[in-house]
């Protein structure tokens, strides 16, 4: 069971964000449900497989006057997939630094093999490898602690992956383009 994580403020903005993400595993069969982060309980935690971490609109940022609420993640013991919004609460929690940089619309990102705990069987990160065209809608990035491995080649993030946890983060958004992502990620 996937527990699906809605950080939006405004309710229309799922449509955007949250539900294209659902649908993706409706067509997988992947049995799910969603929580707005300020309703996520304890059971939800327990009762999940993995957690998706959904993104949000430019305009809000509340999930970052709130990373307290996401302190849970530090102990969980079970993946955690983050897009950009959920990716910045990730590197928050583990005492990375946001850094402004609006990026809006497709570009080429360059991304690399990993090494141990990569999550696809060609060493790659979910199937990424060398440029893939990516659709961007952030005002920020993480410069992320020495806990996390990076994927691209740019000077901003653009996928990562926990040395010490199966924690995996990309800052644009699988859910408008490279779908394939989130379903590996679901496989892993």
């Amino acid at each position: 069971m996937i527990l699906v994580i809605n950080v939006c403020k405004e309710k229309l903005h799922y449509f955007e964000f949250v539900k294209p993400v659902e649908d993706i595993l409706k067509r997988e069969d992947v049995d799910f449900f969603t929580r707005h982060y300020n309703d996520i309980k304890k059971n939800d935690l327990e009762n999940c497989g993995k957690v998706i971490i959904c993104g949000t609109s430019l305009k809000d940022n509340g999930f970052l006057e709130n990373i307290e609420k996401f302190s849970w993640i530090k102990e969980f013991e079970k993946p955690i997939f983050g897009i950009c919004a959920g990716m910045q609460i990730i590197g928050l929690v583990f005492k990375g630094r946001i850094r402004n940089q609006l990026e809006i619309g497709y570009f080429y990102e360059e991304f690399k093999k990993g090494t141990a705990g990569v999550p696809s069987k060609e060493g790659n990160f979910f199937g990424l490898n060398g440029k893939v065209e990516v659709y961007h809608l952030h005002n920020n990035y993480i410069e992320f602690s020495k806990d996390f491995e990076i994927y691209s080649r740019g000077k901003i993030p653009q996928a990562v992956r926990c040395k010490i946890k199966e924690i995996y983060g990309v800052l644009f958004h699988p859910e408008v383009r490279q779908k394939e992502i989130i379903r590996e990620f679901v496989r892993s």
